[in-house]
């Protein structure tokens, strides 16, 4: 298939278009400058020039696509209205294609609050974090657009052993005294590798049912105090229990999205493996970071 990849040289959509290019597709990617045009040509892509924030400039050169994978986005607090937008005019473009394309749109395990002890599945109402709930309406026009087969993927927290949501806490781990961690170290996040979350997309891309949505969650919950221990294990971080911050702190320093680093969450990925045969490998998070690379 031709895919189109929103957000193809972020952690997310970098590991997105290994994949599919492994798996032979012709992937096209959306380029806002140079750097990216470069990233995505050394990974085998074809780039085409332009900015989400500004669709009007670059989709009539959009080629024939098969399909388009949006993972692209920011943390800006205009980025529920560059997000609806961009759909404004990409849904008309796509519905006017050649061949009815797909279209998996990114939500986000935010979206479904904290759960507790319960474990959220595809059919948990949501309840989302303030700062993303422009995505509700986003990812259900995506799935009610005519013209096109639209699915939705909702990753979990995206790790690497260094990187991802884990960036932090090793940056900590490497440069201060102790690791932060908002509120809790019983805070429990559903993870997943970004190469897992790459195949499940290739998956979804390939198998899912039109108006379809998979949670990308190869682990339920693990707890942020373990994540952040192991990080600081590997770094020989001088404290090695984790210094805990507020949910307010970490708002004021970030924005108000990073709340959502304190949601208590446990989200089930069992319908990908189910339907799709998705088969996640990274499971084992504090091994990978114990071999991780200093």
């Amino acid at each position: 298939m031709r895919v189109f990849v929103l957000g193809g040289t972020g952690s997310v959509g970098t590991a997105i278009v290994r994949e599919l290019i492994h798996r032979g597709h012709d992937v096209h990617g959306l380029a806002r400058s140079d750097v990216s045009a470069q990233k995505l040509a050394g990974l085998g892509a074809t780039a085409l020039s332009g900015d989400i924030a500004s669709p009007g400039q670059w989709i009539g050169t959009l080629p024939r696509i098969d399909a388009i994978v949006h993972a692209a986005g920011d943390f800006s607090p205009a980025m529920g209205e560059i997000d609806r937008r961009l759909l404004d005019v990409l849904l008309p473009a796509l519905a006017a294609q050649p061949n009815k394309p797909r279209f998996i749109y990114t939500g986000g395990c935010w979206l479904f609050g904290a759960t507790g002890d319960d474990v959220a599945t595809e059919d948990t109402p949501f309840r989302p974090l303030a700062a993303f709930a422009w995505m509700v309406p986003n990812l259900q026009r995506v799935r009610d657009a005519p013209g096109i087969d639209g699915i939705v993927i909702h990753p979990a927290m995206v790790f690497e052993p260094t990187g991802g949501v884990f960036r932090r806490f090793a940056c900590d781990a490497r440069e201060r005294t102790a690791v932060r961690v908002v509120e809790s170290e019983a805070v429990r996040w559903p993870l997943v590798h970004s190469e897992d979350l790459a195949t499940l997309y290739a998956l979804a891309l390939e198998r899912a049912p039109s108006r379809s949505s998979y949670i990308g969650a190869a682990i339920e919950g693990l707890a942020v105090g373990r994540i952040a221990r192991a990080l600081a294990k590997r770094f020989h971080t001088p404290q090695q229990a984790p210094q805990i911050i507020s949910t307010d702190d970490i708002a004021a320093e970030l924005g108000e999205w990073a709340r959502g680093r304190a949601l208590d969450q446990r989200l089930s990925g069992a319908k990908a493996r189910r339907e799709l045969g998705w088969m996640p490998k990274h499971l084992d998070p504090e091994a990978d970071i114990a071999a991780a690379p200093e």
